[in-house]
Formats: C-alpha cells, structure tokens, sequence
C-alpha cells in the first residue's frame, strides 16, 4: 500500500514570531510579579529606629528649652554646654532621659564594643552608647549632623573617643564592622538617612558651616 501523501501545509512560528511571543511574556512576567524589596539587616533597621527616637527626643527638648538642644543650654538651665567633650557625650542622652523613655534607644544592635545597653539613666550610660553627638547642631541648619553611628574612620583609621572637629572637606568614613562601610545619620531637622562612606564628606559640605564637632563617647 502506498503511504498517503497530505498536501496541506503545516502552520509552524517564524524565528521572528517566536521572539516576539517570548518578549511579551517576559513583560508580563515583570509587570505581574511584585518589586522585591531591597534586603536590610533587621539589626540595621532597629538602629534606623533608634536615631529616629533620638531625633525626636533632641527636637522635643528643644521645644521645651527655646529652640535650642542640650549642648547650646547651660549646665545650670539643664543642658550640657560646659561639659561636652568625647567621653561626656552620653551627658547629652542623660539630660534627655524624659525624652528618650529607655537607655537602650542609644545601643546599635551591632555594636558589640557597647553592648549590652545600660540598665537605666545614670553614670551607667558611660560606654554604653552607640551615637555621636552633634555639639554644633542647630535647628537654624537642618542638614548639620545632630548624632549617628560613632562608627567612624579618618583617613581609613577608625576614630576613639574623643572631641572631633571636621572641615568640610575631611576625609571622613565608617569603619567596616558596624554597617559594613556605612552608617546612619540624624540631622538637625530629624531626618535620619543611611549614608555610605564616600558620602560623608559631601554630606558635610551641605551643613552650610565651616566646621563640625562631633563628641565621640
């Protein structure tokens, strides 16, 4: 028996054809499938958290001290001016206890050095604090740094405590350890933001002041 021989032709896709089916599913299947959030380490997070309320506690204050932060109001009206140096900056949390609530706002989850927080507000908040202190912030400059990661480095060598003052064009980074080259920052106006290391020195230009101190504890 002779095979049958069908003389339709049968439909196949072009090259092109199949380019283009492939192309529309591949929109539909970004268009469909959520964003994916950019990862962040819940312990970075927690300490985006804590400046937050430190924020919030320095500008509380203020308002209750005629617009001006601990480190501008005398010792004697309550504030911290003629004792601020690096291994006092945890005076300025301490006048701010009302504010704050609870003394483990002022530990990063990833400090290890400071851990653990200190058990209540006193003498104990000496090497239990996480933070810088802004001494020249003012509520006139909203982009001076009020406080943030004390984790830093000049020149690629990590900072101690102490009384740091920068120029606008200092080398400033974050050390490794904390946030792994960055840091978190509250400016004067409360905002927090996490910033990288090479954005430090362009961050201080925008503080519209020749020079920043920044009591390290």
């Amino acid at each position: 028996m002779n095979p049958r021989v069908s003389n339709q032709k049968t439909a196949a896709l072009t090259l092109v054809e199949v380019l283009v089916v492939i192309c529309v599913i591949a929109v539909l299947v970004a268009l469909l499938l959520p964003a994916k959030p950019r990862y962040r380490p819940p312990q970075q997070g927690q300490c985006v958290q804590n400046l937050k309320q430190i924020g919030i506690a320095y500008l509380v204050w203020a308002d209750d001290h005629n617009g001006k932060f601990p480190m501008q109001v005398s010792v004697t009206n309550g504030g911290t001016m003629e004792s601020n140096n690096g291994r006092n900056a945890w005076l300025n949390f301490l006048v701010m206890s009302n504010e704050l609530n609870t003394p483990k706002l002022l530990v990063c989850p990833q400090d290890k050095e400071d851990q653990p927080p200190a058990n209540e507000f006193s003498w104990q908040l000496a090497g239990h604090v996480s933070y810088f202190v802004g001494l020249d912030a003012s509520k006139n400059h909203p982009h001076m740094f009020l406080s943030g990661d004390d984790s830093l480095a000049i020149g690629g060598v990590p900072v101690k405590s102490c009384l740091l003052e920068l120029s606008t064009n200092a080398p400033i980074t974050w050390t490794e350890e904390r946030h792994f080259f960055s840091g978190n920052i509250v400016f004067a106006d409360g905002n927090v933001e996490m910033l990288p290391g090479y954005a430090l020195t362009n961050s201080l230009q925008q503080t519209s002041v020749a020079t920043n101190r920044l009591a390290i504890p």
